[in-house]
């Protein structure tokens, strides 16, 4: 984990408040795209991780995605299999790992969702927008607290 000031350890994965209050959505590689736009419009999301019938996850769709194959192959586009579109390589995360290492990978890999890992097993998902609210509203209760003190 890394450290901050004071020897405070960085606000965990597992902490974010949304994770533990939103049922995970997945998505079988045999689904059409036209399936994985209609969960992703239905649930307001961005992205879902593509689990095989044993629950492993073996990729993930994003609009993104979509987007991509609608644009190239027209209205054909959302009959396709999600397997043929899905991104086959899925960086992800674990529980345990702290907010600003989710941010880092999210940045260097160029990717705005990580799968949430937990001994191997998909858990979660996490957006970029969701770490943004956390460290945000991590910060704004440190600046509370501050001010707090400050004031006696």
């Amino acid at each position: 984990t890394t450290r901050r000031g004071h020897g405070e350890v960085g606000m965990k994965i597992a902490e974010i408040g949304k994770l533990q209050n939103v049922k995970l959505q997945t998505i079988a590689p045999e689904k059409t795209v036209l399936d994985a736009s209609r969960k992703l419009v239905q649930h307001n999301i961005g992205a879902l991780p593509v689990c095989d019938a044993e629950g492993s996850l073996v990729g993930i769709i994003t609009e993104r995605d979509i987007l991509r194959v609608t644009a190239k192959d027209g209205g054909d586009g959302v009959g396709h299999k999600v397997a043929a579109i899905m991104s086959r390589k899925v960086h992800t995360c674990v529980a345990d790992d702290d907010i600003e290492t989710a941010m880092q990978v999210m940045t260097d890999q160029r990717v705005r969702h990580l799968p949430v890992l937990r001994d191997g097993r998909l858990v979660n998902i996490i957006s970029i927008g969701d770490l943004v609210k956390a460290t945000l509203d991590e910060s704004q209760e440190e600046i509370r607290h501050l001010r707090e003190y400050v004031a006696g």
